[in-house]
C-alpha cells in the first residue's frame, strides 16, 4: 500500500497528487465507536507499545449544506487507539460542548467561526455577534484524572479517558476563570527540576497582551495541580499558538502581527481573517523566566526575531550563553480569505514551512539564524524526554517534493547535528498527520515508534501506520473503520 523508507535523494520534485484525492478527507464523521477491535492489515504491533493514542481534529464539517469556511472551525472529534500486549481497540467521540449541542439540535450552524464561517441570514445575522464558538478541536491531553480538549481561545473541555463521554468545560479546580484561555500547546517536562510538569500558558491579546506561564504536577500524590504561576504584560498584540521550554525558560515568538477587528464587529470576517502580517517588521522572542529554575522572579528577556511567521516550535535547549530555538518559519502569515473555497486552495500560493535554527546570545543579545531544512514541513517533535534539552534526531511532516508548498505526503526523520535525512513516503493517494514518536526503555534517543494517522485517498478512510523510529521503516498498518478528516494535534498516554 505504502512505499517503502526512502533517503531523502530519492525523492522527487514532481506534484504527483491529486488534489481530490487530498480533499475527501474533509467529510463529516457520521459514526462514534466504542471499544471496537483492530485487525492489522500489514505487519504485526509491538508488544511493547502499551498506551492510548488520543488524536483531536475536526469531526465535523458541514450542516445542512452549508460547509464550514475553514477547517479549523470544525467541531472537535477525539479519537482514542489503546494499545495492550499485541491487540489494539478503538473508541471515537465527539466533544459534545454546548455549541455542538445547540447546532445539533438546530441541524445548522448557529455561531460565527474565528476562521471566517458566518451563520446563515447574511449581514445582519452575523454583524455584532462576537461570541466566539469553542469547538475543543485542536489538542487533547490527559491531566490528573481528566482527558482535555483544548481550543486555545477559551478553557478546555473534560471528557472521560476511557469512554469518551464529555463531562463539560473544566476549570481545573479553580485554576481557570470562567471562559480563561489555555493554550492548546502545553509542553511535558521530563524531569528537569526533579518531577515531570506540564507547561502550558494562556494569553489575553490586544494593544497590551498578557501572557500567563503555569507549570502542573503529573506525579505525586496530586498530578494536575498546579505549581507554578506567573503573569507577564507585553507590547503589542500577541497571536501565540505554540512555544518551547528549557530548563530555565519559556520561550515565546510574538509574530509581527496586526488586528484589525472592524470586519468582524461588522460580520464580514472571522476573528483570525482579520488577522495580518506587519510590513517590514519583525517579530520578538519573548523568554519568560520559569519559576522553578534558576532566573525564578526576574523580567522576561525579549530579542528582535528572523523575519517570518511562526505556528509551531520544534524544541529549544541552552548552551553556555546561548538559548538555541528551533521552529517552522513561514514567509508569511497562511490564510483564507472570505471568497475562497479551503477544499480547493492553490498550494503553489501558500507560503511553505521552513525548518530553521536560531541562537540566542543572552550576553550579548544577538540572534542568529541557520535554515535546517528547506523541505516544506509541519507537526515536528523530538523524543519527548529531550523536551528542553538539545535532540539529536526529529521527526516531522512533509511535502514530497524538496522545494514549495504541497500537501504533507511524507514523514521525515532528520539528524539535527548532520542535517541527514530519511523519509517515508505514504504514496500518491495518502496524506500524513501529525507524527507521535514514542520512545522505548534505552540508551538510543531513536529507539522506539512512530505513529502516523493518514488519510487513504484510494480507500476513502483513515489507517494508523506503525514506523520504526530509527529508520522509518514499517512495522505494521492497521486500517480504520472510521474517516477520520486531517487532524491537528494528539498525544500518548502510557498505560
Amino acid at each position: 500500500m505504502y512505499q517503502p523508507a526512502l533517503t531523502s535523494t530519492s525523492i522527487g520534485a514532481s506534484d504527483d497528487f491529486d488534489k481530490k484525492d487530498w480533499a475527501s478527507a474533509y467529510e463529516n464523521v457520521e459514526q462514534e465507536l466504542s471499544n471496537v477491535e483492530l485487525k492489522v492489515s500489514t505487519g504485526e504491533i509491538p508488544k511493547n507499545l502499551s498506551g492510548i493514542l488520543y488524536k483531536n481534529g475536526p469531526g465535523k464539517l458541514e450542516r445542512d449544506g452549508q460547509w464550514v469556511h475553514h477547517p479549523f472551525d470544525g467541531d472537535g472529534m477525539i479519537t482514542a487507539i489503546r494499545f495492550d500486549n499485541g491487540i489494539v481497540h478503538l473508541s471515537n467521540s465527539f466533544v459534545k460542548t454546548k455549541a455542538w449541542q445547540e447546532e445539533e439540535k438546530a441541524k445548522k450552524f448557529i455561531y460565527r467561526g474565528v476562521f471566517g464561517t458566518q451563520k446563515a441570514g447574511g449581514f445582519f445575522a452575523n454583524a455584532f455577534d462576537l461570541r466566539l464558538k469553542n469547538i475543543a478541536n485542536t489538542n487533547v491531553i490527559k491531566l490528573g484524572d481528566e482527558l482535555l480538549a483544548l481550543w486555545e481561545a477559551a478553557s478546555p473541555y473534560s471528557l472521560d479517558p476511557l469512554t469518551l463521554e464529555t463531562n463539560g468545560i473544566s476549570n481545573l479546580n479553580g485554576v481557570l476563570k470562567k471562559d480563561e484561555p489555555f493554550s492548546a500547546h502545553p509542553r511535558f517536562d521530563s524531569g528537569h527540576h526533579g518531577v515531570s510538569r506540564m507547561v502550558t500558558f494562556g494569553v489575553n491579546a490586544g494593544p497590551k497582551s498578557t501572557i500567563r506561564l503555569m507549570e502542573f504536577a503529573l506525579d505525586g500524590e496530586k498530578p494536575g495541580t498546579l505549581i507554578k504561576d506567573r503573569k507577564d504584560t507585553f507590547n503589542g498584540f500577541a497571536f501565540l499558538h505554540d512555544f518551547v521550554i528549557t530548563p530555565n525558560w519559556a520561550i515565546f515568538l510574538q509574530n509581527a502581527i496586526d488586528f484589525n477587528p472592524l470586519p468582524f464587529i461588522t460580520g464580514q470576517k472571522g476573528a483570525a481573517q482579520c488577522l495580518s502580517s506587519k510590513k517590514n517588521s519583525k517579530g520578538k522572542f519573548l523568554l519568560i523566566p520559569r519559576d522553578s529554575g534558576k532566573f525564578a522572579k526576574e523580567p522576561p528577556r525579549i530579542f528582535e526575531a528572523p523575519e517570518g511567521f511562526v505556528f509551531h516550535h520544534l524544541n529549544a535547549w541552552e548552551e553556555n550563553s546561548d538559548v538555541v530555538v528551533e521552529s517552522i518559519f513561514y514567509w508569511d502569515f497562511p490564510s483564507i480569505k472570505p471568497n475562497e473555497d479551503f477544499k480547493e486552495i492553490d498550494f503553489n500560493q501558500i507560503p511553505e514551512g521552513i525548518l530553521k535554527r536560531s541562537r540566542i546570545n543572552l550576553t550579548s543579545k544577538k540572534v542568529s539564524t541557520k535554515v535546517l531544512s528547506k523541505q516544506c514541513c509541519e507537526f515536528g517533535m523530538v523524543n519527548p524526554k529531550c523536551i528542553g534539552i538539545e535532540a539529536k534526531y526529529a521527526w516531522m511532516a512533509c511535502t514530497h517534493k524538496k522545494i514549495g508548498n504541497a500537501p504533507l505526503q511524507s514523514i521525515k526523520k532528520i539528524n539535527l547535528d548532520s542535517l541527514e535525512e530519511r523519509i517515508w513516503n505514504a504514496g500518491p493517494k495518502s496524506f500524513v498527520s501529525e507524527p507521535i514518536m514514542v520512545p522505548i526503555n534505552s540508551a538510543s534517543e531513536d529507539d522506539g515508534w512512530v505513529l502516523v494517522l493518514v488519510w487513504n485517498g484510494e480507500r476513502l478512510s483513515s489507517d494508523l501506520v506503525i514506523l520504526n523510529a530509527n529508520d522509518l521503516s514499517e512495522k505494521a498498518i492497521i486500517e480504520l473503520p472510521l474517516a477520520i478528516p486531517h487532524g491537528l494535534h494528539g498525544n500518548w498516554v502510557d498505560n
